[in-house]
Formats: structure tokens, sequence, C-alpha cells
């Protein structure tokens, strides 16, 4: 009778099962049901430990950018006769250049205009790729054949060729310059958000809110474009890496800022002349170009991965 009745009591007692969560693992999942949709993606992305280095640089070089006319140890434009071609010292950390301007502050301050053509340059490229997508994907016909023939037409041509053709038509100025290329990067925005567009005309959600009557702009603007935010903000993201090298290049050509304005570009074309001599001239505007464009990209990349849908429900 005894062992009648541990077998019933082994039976009905409720034991350990290993299948069930952990306190942590609830914890966690109870932690990401309240977070908001920035902060899900600010915590994958941070997860990713290069995409983090990188945006901690970004964010540095952001810092120094905004607030160079205070941390500048010196006057970038002010020439000093008696320390010229100067290598890196204590007191130049990055050299002087052929007039005696220290590159370390010329390279804080003029990482505002290179920086600044990219942003917007990526403004201008979203402004107009994201309308023009949407009246392609949405509504095809005349209106897609139309836009992706033009678009067809602006992509035959390179990035920083496209660039080139519109400074020399508006003329050389660093605001010229961030036209040029976010003209060039629109049919990029147009491609995609057209796509997506596609994708998304025919599907049950769209069709459901065409039955209730609801009109083509609020579908285009209330039901499509949400799906189009993720994949648009991770093209913005990797573009900025190359609005930087075009505006970069095209102020190396003199079609940008003109001395002595400091501006990446524009100092790594005053130093080519000098880099057997004076390596230090050119090498430091060059790396800093280098640097943000890398910390980019790889905030690009950590940033699509904490955007796929295919991630976030795990």
């Amino acid at each position: 009778m005894a062992e009648s009745d541990r077998a019933f009591q082994s039976r009905s007692l409720p034991t350990p099962d290993s299948r069930l969560a952990s306190p942590v693992a609830l914890t966690e999942a109870a932690n990401r049901a309240h977070r908001t949709w920035f902060q899900e993606t600010l915590a994958r992305l941070l997860k990713n430990k290069g995409a983090a280095g990188a945006l901690v640089v970004l964010v540095v070089i952001g810092f120094v950018v905004v607030f160079a006319p205070v941390l500048t140890p010196y006057d970038p434009i002010a020439v000093d006769t008696t320390n010229t071609d100067s290598p890196p010292t204590w007191s130049h950390p990055f050299g002087t250049d052929t007039i005696g301007r220290d590159i370390l502050s010329r390279i804080m301050l003029g990482g505002r205009l290179t920086v600044l053509v990219g942003v917007v340059a990526i403004a201008i490229a979203a402004g107009a790729g994201l309308p023009l997508g949407m009246l392609s994907g949405y509504y095809g016909g005349w209106t897609d054949r139309l836009i992706s023939r033009f678009m067809d037409v602006m992509l035959a041509f390179p990035g920083i060729l496209l660039a080139l053709g519109v400074v020399a038509v508006l003329g050389s100025s660093v605001v010229n310059v961030s036209i040029a290329v976010g003209i060039s990067l629109i049919p990029g925005f147009v491609r995609l958000v057209r796509g997506t567009y596609l994708a998304a005309r025919d599907q049950a959600y769209v069709e459901a809110a065409r039955v209730i009557g609801t009109g083509n702009g609020r579908i285009i603007v209330r039901h499509i474009l949400p799906n189009v935010v993720a994949p648009v903000m991770v093209l913005a993201t990797v573009a900025m890496g190359w609005a930087i090298i075009i505006g970069a290049a095209l102020s190396f050509l003199g079609l940008g800022a003109q001395a002595p304005t400091p501006e990446w570009g524009s100092d790594l074309a005053s130093g080519r002349e000098w880099i057997r001599t004076a390596w230090w001239m050119s090498t430091f505007p060059g790396l800093a170009i280098t640097v943000v464009v890398i910390a980019v990209n790889l905030v690009g990349d950590g940033l699509r991965d904490a955007l796929d849908p295919r991630l976030r429900t795990r």
C-alpha cells in the first residue's frame, strides 16, 4: 500500500522540467516586451561589438566636429613661417604644413564640412528618392516606366562622374558639391523604395484598406511607408560613407572647399606634392576619411542585422 501511495504522489506532484525557461530568460523576455522599437533596435545594435565600437568612434568624432572651434589647439588658418614642414611633435601631434598651419586643428575643423556634405547629400537623396520610389512602385504603368527609365539613365553614369557633371553645371562650392553628391545617390533610394512598394501593393492589408474606401495617398503614407523605414535607414547609413568619399574626392579635385578653408579632401590634395618629404600632410587627412567611412559602414552593417525581422523574433 505504501509503495502504491508513493507512486501516486510521484505522478501527482509537479517535477522540475528542464525545458522550462530560466528566471533570467523570463526576465529578458519581459524586458523585451516592454521595450520600444528604438530601444530594441539599439539593444540589438550594441550587441554587435564591431558596430558598437564604430558607433563610439562616430560619437567621439561628432563631438569633436561640433565643438571644433573650441577644441582646436591652434587657429587652423593661422600662418607660422617659423615652424613650417614640422613633423609630428608633442606641440603639433599631426605636424604642420608648408606654411606652418597646424594639421590637427585643420582636421578637427575641416571635418565639419566633410561630414556636412555627407549629411546634406543623404538628405537630398532620401528626400527625392522616397517620393519617386513611392509613386513608381505603387502606381506602376507609365509612371513607373517614366521614373525607372530616368533612373536607368542616371545609373548609366558612375556616381563620381555624375557628380562631376552636376558641379560643372552649378559651379565649384561646398553647397554645390553637396547637391551634386545627393543627386548622384538618388537612384539607389528610388530603386529600394520602388521594390518595397511593388511587393506591398498587392498584399492583403493593402487590398483591405482599398475595400473600406481608404484613399491612395493614405495607403501610400500610412500603410506601406512604415515597411520602408528600416531598409531606408540602412541604405542611408551605408550611403553616407559613399557621400563622404565622393565629396572629399570632388574637393580633392578643387571643386569643393577652397583654400584656406580646412576640409579633408582639399587638405589631402594640398599635401600630395610633398608626400615624399612631408608624408604627414596627406596621411592624416586620408586617415580621417578612412576611419569615418569604415565606422559608418560598420554601423550600417550592424543596423541591417538589428533591423532584420527574422532576427527580431529570436
